[in-house]
């Protein structure tokens, strides 16, 4: 118990990820300081800091008891299939476009897993909140956490036909910045769009607008209602473009807010050895959506 309260910081966040009272997991910890004979932590009212013997101490521990709830887990699935809790988080977005249509193959592939989905546009603290998975959208993560790309995503500029109509189609991307875009309210996103073409130079176009949202799905209605252009992930408006309900404004161009390295990562806990329904599930999603 002393390594979780460790890695997630503090007392009640241990208490937390285990369901307990905080009071218990202080006198678990406080039984093995007196076994060992040394203290662990320095405890005040406002912080919680691990002494040095603690340090050396956990640091030797973490490694064997990893390996020991390695090894009860793959004797418990010797031979069997994966099996248990899995905590899955992605932006709502992501869940509802390309986690969900997965979930019948994904429940016919496991059946021993349970699978919680946790659908939330904030970077979740994964090991505060006893969370196995993470697919973050991004350049490369960067971080403590161990990541694998699953996919590459582009960014596309996208309007409706009904607003094409009305305001007529922008034949460079630098017009953008005289028209009424529709923009994410996320860091980074809100002011400049990107765009390169072929091996050119990129260069950054400012855009303003009235309407800006966290919120990717609602960005896309926005856009498919008429109410301007908006940057758009190609795995979010694929479906739209196929039907017409969106116009890719600069097919020739590539564009994007941050960088054009963007994919879907998934990230999970650096440690030594990953459970088994975590692999499953990782080797599951990097077949399923690396050909999208």
């Amino acid at each position: 118990m002393a390594a979780l309260v460790a890695r997630l910081g503090s007392f009640a966040a241990a208490a937390r990820a285990l369901d307990l009272d905080p009071s218990a997991v202080s006198r678990s910890v406080a039984a093995t300081e007196a076994q060992l004979g040394f203290r662990l932590f320095q405890r005040t009212t406002r912080r919680m800091a691990v002494t040095g013997a603690g340090s050396v101490y956990l640091e030797r521990i973490t490694p064997l008891l990893d390996g020991l709830s390695q090894a009860a887990e793959d004797a418990r699935g010797e031979g069997g299939a994966p099996s248990g809790l899995l905590r899955l988080t992605a932006s709502v977005a992501f869940s509802e476009i390309c986690l969900l249509p997965l979930l019948p193959s994904f429940r016919e592939r496991f059946p021993g897993i349970t699978l919680e989905l946790i659908p939330e546009d904030a970077n979740t603290d994964l090991v505060a909140n006893g969370i196995d998975l993470a697919i973050r959208l991004a350049d490369a993560p960067r971080g403590d956490l161990i990541s694998t790309r699953l996919m590459q995503t582009r960014y596309l500029v996208c309007a409706s036909p009904g607003w094409m109509a009305q305001s007529g189609v922008p034949d460079h991307p630098g017009s953008l910045a005289q028209m009424a875009c529709l923009r994410s309210a996320l860091p980074g996103y809100r002011d400049r769009w990107i765009f390169r073409k072929g091996r050119d130079e990129p260069f950054g176009v400012p855009v303003d607008g009235w309407f800006l949202t966290r919120s990717a799905l609602s960005l896309r209605s926005a856009a498919i209602s008429g109410l301007g252009p908006a940057l758009l992930p190609d795995w979010l408006v694929a479906g739209d473009l196929r039907d017409g309900n969106l116009t890719q404004l600069f097919p020739d161009w590539q564009c994007t807010a941050t960088g054009f390295s963007t994919g879907a990562w998934a990230l999970y806990p650096s440690r030594s050895f990953l459970p088994r329904k975590v692999r499953a599930t990782l080797d599951f999603l990097r077949a399923e959506l690396c050909n999208r």
